[in-house]
């Protein structure tokens, strides 16, 4: 008797389960699933959203795997990838570590580093482009000089990334800051015991234990910075690669391709290898934080 009912209430709780999941699950299968299903199909047929779609296979993957332009795209990608991430992580960190530190004005501030992540990417590209703006932009009128920031090809992406950087400083801060909360007091004291100093201090004890945290802000900052395409329209105002495809992100050659081109096919390809590029990433970061995650010093 005993049995049956537990078997009884072991089924209502796994029906009470299952409909407490069933809205995700739609969730995830109309707007995940299917669409990568969607992409995958289109990327084995030709389409320009007019003329009825004419299968092809794999030749727009041999197509693209030979084209100058997709490798380009995706190197120029992997420089902005390299050039915003260590900053953002860098600065991040050490906005975090002046947060926990509890001054006054410390609430009010993370409200305001917060801010420009909150903003649409595509308007921060905007207003950014005006600030730049070699003729009566507000940094140059600063540094009192004519500087060509979006038009010269050396500094276009250097500018880039530094507005990506500002614009996720702040969100990348909170996140360490939840974990330097969530340190120990009674490690840190043990440190302060054995003489360890401020240096010592981050080095071996606060670094270790921010692993978990660091992974997680690495692997959401790279899969964001290789989709990058708003904030790159905004800036340079097409996403045609301006100036001289030094800004030409892998993200804005899918967006050429798919809406100025219409070729669905080349496009639709180009995002299934995306996203076999972020994967591949993601299990190169988990295979190297993996055997370096602390999560207790004791």
């Amino acid at each position: 008797m005993r049995s049956t009912q537990q078997r009884r209430a072991r089924r209502r709780e796994a029906a009470v389960a299952w409909a407490l999941l069933t809205p995700s699950l739609i969730g995830v299968g109309v707007f995940l699933v299917i669409p990568l299903l969607v992409v995958l199909a289109l990327s084995l047929m030709d389409w320009d959203l007019i003329s009825d779609p004419r299968w092809v296979g794999p030749a727009h993957y041999a197509a693209l795997l030979s084209s100058p332009r997709l490798w380009n795209s995706l190197a120029v990608t992997a420089r902005f990838v390299l050039l915003a991430i260590p900053a953002s992580i860098a600065l991040g960190l050490l906005l975090a570590l002046g947060l926990n530190r509890g001054l006054p004005g410390t609430r009010l501030l993370r409200v305001v580093y917060v801010l420009p992540w909150v903003g649409a990417p595509l308007a921060l590209g905007v207003v950014w482009r005006w600030l730049l703006d070699p003729s009566q932009g507000a940094v140059n009128v600063l540094l009192g000089r004519r500087v060509e920031w979006m038009s010269d090809p050396d500094l276009a992406l250097p500018a880039l990334a530094f507005v990506s950087v500002w614009s996720s400083v702040g969100y990348i801060s909170l996140f360490f800051l939840a974990g330097l909360q969530q340190i120990p007091v009674a490690v840190r004291e043990a440190a302060l015991l054995d003489g360890a100093g401020p240096v010592r201090m981050l080095w071996s004890v606060t670094l270790p234990l921010l692993r978990p945290t660091t992974f997680f802000v690495t692997v959401t900052s790279v899969i964001s910075s290789f989709q990058v395409f708003d904030l790159v329209y905004g800036l340079t105002g097409s996403a045609s690669g301006y100036p001289s495809g030094t800004t030409d992100v892998i993200a804005a050659r899918i967006y050429q391709e798919a809406f100025v081109a219409l070729r669905l096919g080349p496009a639709s390809a180009m995002a299934v290898i995306l996203f076999v590029v972020l994967v591949l990433a993601t299990l190169a970061q988990q295979r190297w934080f993996s055997s370096r995650i602390t999560y207790d010093m004791s």
